[in-house]
C-alpha cells in the first residue's frame, strides 16, 4: 500500500521553502509562550495544562492538520498535475494511503513534538502533563490528517474550509458550546490525555472508550471517502 515514490514527492511539496516556513512558525510560537509564563509564573501543573490545552491541542495541532492534510493532495488537484500521478500504474488506494502517512508524519513532528517539549518547559512534566498531551497531539494528528486530507480531496476551497474548522469549530465553538464538544476532535483526544493524568488536571466532555471509537471511525471513514473520491477521478482531472 505505501508507495515510496509518491512519499518522496509528497514530502517534498509539504516541506517546500513557504509551508515549511508555516509549519515552523507554530511551533516556534508555543515554545516562546511557554517560555515567558514559565519565566512569569513558574512551574505550574494547571497553566501548564491550560497552555497545552488552549494553545498547542485547540490551535497548533489543527492548524497544521490543515497545511499537511489539505498539502498532501489539494494543490495536485487544483493546478491538474495529479493527472500525471494517476497515469502512473499505481493503486489510487496506495496514493490515498501514503499520503495520508506523510501528512500524519508530518503533523504529528510538528505537533506532538514541540507540545512535549513545551510541556516540559512549562512544569518539567509534573503531573504527567507534557506526556498527556503529547499523546494527545498524536492521536488528533492522525483525524485531523484523515479530515483534511479528504477535504483536500473534495474542495478546491479546502484550506479555507480546513482553518474555519480549526478555528471556528475546534478552537472556539468546540471549547465553549457544550453541544459542539462532542463532535470534536479535540475532545476525542483530551479524553486519552485526561486518562493519562487522572487527576482533574484534564477534562473531556467524551468518555474515554467513545473517543477511541470516534477517533478510530471518522480516521477510517475519512480515507475511504478520500481513495473513493479519487478513485472516481478521470486523467482528465474530472469525475
Amino acid at each position: 500500500m505505501y508507495n515510496p515514490t509518491v512519499a518522496r514527492l509528497t514530502y517534498r511539496a509539504l516541506l517546500g521553502r513557504r509551508r515549511a516556513l508555516i509549519l515552523f512558525l507554530l511551533p516556534g510560537m508555543l515554545l516562546l509562550i511557554a517560555a515567558a509564563v514559565r519565566a512569569f509564573n513558574g512551574a505550574d501543573d494547571q497553566v501548564a495544562a491550560d497552555v497545552l490545552g488552549g494553545f498547542a491541542l485547540a490551535t497548533m495541532v489543527p492548524l497544521i492538520g490543515v497545511i499537511a492534510g489539505t498539502g498532501a493532495i489539494g494543490p495536485e488537484i487544483d493546478d491538474g498535475s495529479i493527472v500525471y500521478l494517476l497515469a502512473k500504474p499505481v493503486k489510487r488506494s496506495s496514493i490515498i494511503f501514503t499520503k495520508l502517512i506523510v501528512a500524519v508524519a508530518v503533523t504529528m513532528v510538528f505537533s506532538a513534538v514541540p507540545t512535549f517539549v513545551a510541556g516540559f518547559i512549562l512544569n518539567g512534566n509534573g503531573q504527567q502533563v507534557a506526556v498527556a498531551y503529547t499523546v494527545a497531539a498524536l492521536v488528533a494528528s492522525i483525524a485531523y490528517s484523515a479530515l483534511f486530507l479528504l477535504l483536500g480531496t473534495v474542495s478546491r476551497h479546502a484550506v479555507v474550509i480546513g482553518l474555519v474548522y480549526a478555528l471556528v469549530w475546534e478552537a472556539l465553538f468546540g471549547s465553549l458550546i457544550a453541544g459542539a464538544r462532542t463532535l470534536s476532535v479535540q475532545q476525542w483526544a483530551l479524553a486519552l490525555a485526561q486518562k493519562v493524568t487522572g487527576d482533574g488536571l484534564v477534562t473531556s466532555e467524551v468518555g474515554l472508550p467513545t473517543a477511541i471509537v470516534l477517533l478510530a471511525g471518522v480516521t477510517v471513514a475519512a480515507t475511504w471517502f478520500a481513495g473513493h473520491k479519487l478513485g472516481r477521478l478521470t486523467l482528465a482531472g474530472e469525475e
